[in-house]
């Protein structure tokens, strides 16, 4: 790749391997790259262990989300899903095992899936994207077996609260709906942008983040970052940062949340900014915590540039890796 589209390259997702030792990212010129984190942070790693293992294109347009299971890894670009084995990209040997399409209304135009989320419990693949709908996924048949038909405008954002039976999902309509997954029907909407205290205007009413934690709700984008507590259905916090955030997470006691600006948030669940940390990509698209207890964890984070900063430490960015 030439030094003019690196310029231009975006990360648009990750996602950690299910030992801990490999990190997965999506481009926007349809590239995965694996890097090896065991590498990376060796202290023996030179510039070349901040390299991609492995570079290979899987979707003819951009990686706009990728997802984990035990032993597979879930690309989706343009109006598919692609599913490739952790074991086969490790050995640099990138074949997909399955490509599904939903069962889009018409062929003439190819919406893109911005968003996937696994339910376990029946194990599903639920699929979001440019037309508006939520498409639900047996992985072991590979049907899609269900339709959810609800929002305007096309969704940024999927989650699922597994105990509860429950998908949300957020869009470019300003919506986050909730879903009950067994029954396939609308149960909630909150509109998050006829709130005073969150709406910005000036920005628009887009949710391009959105994830639970019992039974509270993070979400954001044209709206500020709030959180909700999902029995009374209202904001209990609102955060005052104020580029729109395209991602979010719960940890511990803390939000980590980033989107336009190059900066990580630490936020503290009452709705103030705790700090505010340098990243390398003048704007963000993803963060991803690696969480596998036997390996170190880091946070990485990647955007409008080439490079995904690696966090072995939340208060400071301990190097990059670099497509």
């Amino acid at each position: 790749m030439g030094p003019i589209e690196l310029l231009h390259m975006s990360v648009f997702s990750q996602r950690f391997s299910p030992c801990g030792r490999f990190l997965a990212a999506g481009n926007n010129y349809g590239e995965i790259a694996l890097f090896s984190l065991t590498a990376a942070l060796s202290p023996e790693a030179t510039n070349l262990s901040q390299k991609p293992v492995l570079t290979f294109t899987a979707h003819e347009g951009p990686v706009y989300s990728l997802l984990s299971t035990d032993s597979q890894l879930l690309s989706a670009g343009n109006g598919e899903i692609s599913c490739w084995n952790w074991s086969d990209l490790i050995k640099r040997n990138p074949k997909a095992i399955w490509t599904r399409r939903p069962n889009y209304k018409t062929s003439l135009e190819i919406p893109e899936i911005n968003a996937m989320a696994l339910s376990p419990k029946d194990n599903s693949l639920i699929v979001g994207g440019g037309d508006n709908n939520i498409y639900i996924m047996d992985l072991e048949s590979g049907v899609f077996k269900s339709v959810l038909e609800g929002h305007s405008d096309y969704i940024h954002c999927l989650t699922v609260r597994e105990r509860e039976g429950e998908i949300l999902s957020g869009g470019e309509d300003g919506a986050v709906r909730i879903w009950d997954s067994r029954t396939a029907q609308p149960v909630h909407c909150i509109e998050v942008y006829k709130y005073q205290e969150c709406a910005r205007p000036q920005l628009g009413r887009w949710i391009s983040c959105l994830t639970t934690d019992s039974d509270w709700l993070l979400c954001g984008g044209g709206p500020s970052l709030s959180l909700w507590h999902l029995r009374s259905m209202s904001p209990t916090s609102v955060f005052p940062i104020s580029g729109c955030q395209r991602q979010a997470m719960f940890y511990q006691d803390m939000i980590l949340s980033t989107g336009e600006g190059p900066y990580l948030y630490h936020s503290l669940l009452g709705g103030k900014v705790k700090a505010q940390i340098p990243c390398t990509s003048p704007s963000l698209n993803t963060l991803a915590l690696n969480v596998h207890p036997s390996e170190p964890r880091v946070l990485t984070l990647g955007g409008s540039s080439d490079h995904i900063d690696v966090f072995t430490n939340l208060s400071y960015r301990a190097f990059s890796l670099c497509f």
